[in-house]
């Protein structure tokens, strides 16, 4: 497994997507570390490995992507903005690459994928990077994992129409749901479990997949 790639997977490449994420907006320098030394390229098939450090979502089978990585840098910012979490939840793990950026971040991270294909390459992918504060799980992230929580964040990579009740339920108190929200048109939003009741603060549009009910093999 070659972390740090050839040609266009090369330091050069992750170099100018670092630049182009700081002209976005991404300042929080252990982030930028993060994406910096994360290896891309072994999160996509390999015909696009040379694609990888690129500013944009790309396709990972199933009718699913691997998020574009500025999408992935500001959720992670936000992840972390209140602090290092002990706990977080990951719902819609995909190809794992969310999740291995988080991991140097946060202190555990339970991570649910829907789709077993992905489930298995992601779990995979977790092993070869040993990242040993994650658990991964395939089911239903509709449902959360209850027995797990609660939860300091919780990240979707899905977009419900509504804010799950169930999922605002396994936040800590002042925990954080970050995730997208609304069908055709979507929010990235920060709701925040508060004892006056959810606070929702809207970060910028967004367009993810819909957040689906059940699993796929």
């Amino acid at each position: 497994m070659d972390r740090h790639g050839i040609g266009m997977t090369s330091q050069r490449t992750r170099e100018r997507l670092i630049q182009r994420l700081m002209e976005q907006g991404i300042t929080d320098y252990s982030v930028l570390e993060t994406i910096r030394s994360t290896p891309r390229h072994l999160f996509v098939d390999e015909a696009l490995a040379h694609r990888a450090y690129e500013d944009t979502a790309l396709p990972i089978g199933w009718n699913q992507t691997i998020s574009q990585p500025y999408i992935v840098a500001r959720m992670t910012e936000l992840a972390i903005a209140e602090g290092k979490p002990e706990k977080v939840l990951e719902i819609g793990s995909g190809s794992g690459y969310q999740t291995a950026v988080l991991s140097p971040l946060v202190g555990e991270i339970y991570a649910i994928e829907r789709i077993k294909g992905l489930f298995d390459r992601s779990r995979q992918r977790v092993r070869n990077l040993r990242l040993r504060n994650v658990q991964l799980r395939h089911a239903d992230g509709l449902g959360g994992w209850a027995d797990k929580g609660p939860f300091d964040v919780i990240l979707c990579a899905a977009a419900p129409e509504h804010v799950p009740d169930i999922l605002m339920q396994q936040l800590t108190p002042n925990g954080r749901l970050i995730m997208p929200l609304g069908g055709r048109q979507q929010e990235l939003v920060v709701v925040t479990h508060s004892s006056e009741g959810p606070e929702v603060l809207s970060i910028e549009p967004v367009k993810f997949v819909p957040m689906l009910a059940g699993t796929e093999r």
